[in-house]
């Protein structure tokens, strides 16, 4: 195992809590925190030590790991008074896996910097099957010595493990990540809403489509389920929204006009003003009128 022994962990909702137990596994000396306390009470009973506050679960730790909701979220625990930055030990490893901004990941690793913390952003990719199975697509941005000394911990929960360059890299590339799912799945979303209102069988048009050159994850497995009235979140449709809205507001900064994610974002708003953005992506589908 890695000289890297104990890690606190922070977020433990529906892939946070799957993370947490593949370190406790592979032998890592677990702290835990979350909002809801309950969330954390299955690794807890496994051993995992409750802490009561971020800054709590950020003291002496080796590793402190972070999967939580939004931007502001993330910029609030590692930041504010007494929060993350403010209570790791000397020449911690800070790393996280949120899909938040890339501007607030810059933030974060140049207040870390001044004190000789090692801050790196990791989002991932891969939604609750990839967290439960250890099969996640990890994004990295930050110092690379950094991403090297990570590497053993990051190999415990995911299988494409990625430096994408420095401080906010991570990010970006979720973000643009985030924009080709939008568009495939709005597009599929739309292929299913014209042979509907064609008057096609839909079931038959997916049997004919799915495998060839339309094919994608968001086919086969997503809208899949959402054809099968499975609309139990892996991944929620506020979620992308907020990943879609930073996309939004960095493409502007960065000169880049991006339509597409602009017609999708605006879908999903609505979306979440009907009561839906908990539900999962494949919820779109109602939105264009191929399910109930």
């Amino acid at each position: 195992m890695s000289e890297l022994k104990k890690i606190g962990f922070i977020g433990t909702g529906i892939m946070g809590a799957a993370m947490a137990g593949h370190l406790m596994d592979a032998g890592f000396e677990v702290s835990v925190y979350n909002r809801t306390k309950s969330k954390a009470e299955k690794l807890i009973e496994r051993g995992a030590h409750w802490c009561e506050t971020a800054g709590e679960c950020a003291k002496g730790q080796d590793v402190v790991i972070t999967i939580v909701g939004y931007p502001k979220d993330v910029e609030q625990i590692y930041l504010a008074e007494g929060g993350i930055v403010d209570s790791a030990k000397d020449g911690a490893y800070l790393v996280d896996m949120t899909t938040s901004s890339p501007v607030v990941a810059e933030k974060i690793y140049k207040a870390a910097k001044l004190k000789n913390l090692h801050a790196v952003d990791a989002p991932v990719t891969g939604g609750d099957i990839g967290a439960k199975n250890a099969t996640l697509s990890i994004l990295v941005g930050g110092d690379k010595e950094s991403f090297d000394a990570l590497k053993p911990v990051f190999e415990v929960l995911g299988k494409n493990i990625v430096y994408e360059g420095g401080a906010g890299a991570g990010q970006k590339t979720k973000i643009a990540n985030q924009i080709a799912i939008a568009g495939t799945l709005a597009g599929v979303c739309e292929a299913f809403a014209y042979a509907k209102a064609s008057g096609l069988d839909i079931e038959k048009v997916y049997a004919a489509i799915s495998t060839g050159a339309a094919s994608s994850y968001q086919m086969s497995k997503v809208v899949r389920q959402g054809l099968d009235g499975d609309f139990k979140p892996g991944f929620m449709l506020k979620h992308l929204a907020k990943d879609l809205a930073i996309g939004t507001e960095t493409a502007t900064a960065y000169g880049q006009a991006l339509p597409i994610l602009g017609i999708v974002l605006h879908e999903l708003r609505q979306m979440e003003k009907d009561g839906k953005g908990a539900e999962a992506t494949q919820a779109l589908l109602k939105y264009y009128g191929v399910v109930d």
